[in-house]
């Protein structure tokens, strides 16, 4: 009789950043649920509920070597690398600054290269290295005013294909989530002040819901396991069905 791999990944160690709040926090929560030793990595202190934390402002070229060096000592390696921090300056493309523009793919496309970079002899030394990137259901299409967040997204689906191809021959495998119209601290606002911005998303849906952080995590935790040891370069959709439109 075969014997059934399951879900378990008790004792891998795990690296989690944004993880303070929203999909990261739910992460962190998932994976310590699973039996991982997590390192939370967010630039505040407050809602940080990792095995270890750490406060690291991605944006500061030292946060790399600091995780890295956190990853030693704290875990004593690294199997899963979550890059979830992320930002979404908005407003009209011709009052967006440069400021805003180099934020957005600073934190979101080139802290994830970085923080890689910083954790692949870790990963290399792994039995099951993962890499799990936080992409979003805007590099499939955009919404008006969100140039700078738009571009950085399709930008981090290109960084996990590329990754994927070079690092499968160290057996690390290298994906992209890509939520959909998710309830977090960042889009609850605005989800409240707009209930028509609601509406559409929850019409649109198949499943006539918004997401929550959960419904991410719990994808996350899947592509962390020996289940999806075969699955790598991917953009997967976690979007309620949003995306069955077109």
């Amino acid at each position: 009789m075969t014997q059934m791999r399951g879900r378990d990944i008790a004792g891998r160690k795990a690296i989690v950043t944004g993880a303070a709040s929203g999909i990261g926090a739910a992460a962190v929560a998932r994976l310590m649920a699973d039996g991982c030793v997590v390192l939370a990595v967010d630039r505040v202190a407050e809602g940080l509920a990792g095995t270890h934390n750490l406060v690291a402002d991605l944006s500061d070229e030292s946060a790399f070597a600091a995780i890295a060096e956190a990853a030693e000592a704290e875990l004593g390696g690294c199997d899963i690398v979550i890059n979830n921090a992320g930002i979404c300056p908005a407003g009209p493309f011709d009052e967006m600054t440069d400021d805003m523009w180099n934020a957005a793919l600073s934190i979101n496309v080139t802290a994830a290269m970085k923080l890689t970079r910083a954790m692949l002899p870790m990963l290399r030394a792994s039995k099951a290295g993962r890499v799990i990137n936080t992409g979003s259901i805007m590099s499939r299409f955009s919404n008006p005013n969100l140039v700078a967040y738009v571009t950085s997204k399709h930008a981090i689906l290109g960084l996990t294909r590329s990754l994927a191809m070079e690092l499968g021959a160290d057996s690390i495998t290298v994906n992209c989530v890509q939520p959909g119209a998710i309830v977090t601290g960042m889009t609850k606002d605005v989800f409240d002040a707009n209930a028509e911005f609601r509406d559409y998303y929850v019409t649109q849906s198949a499943l006539g819901r918004l997401g929550q952080p959960e419904d991410i995590a719990d994808v996350m935790a899947f592509l962390a396991t020996d289940d999806a040891r075969f699955v790598t370069g991917q953009g997967i959709m976690v979007d309620g069905g949003v995306t069955v439109h077109g």
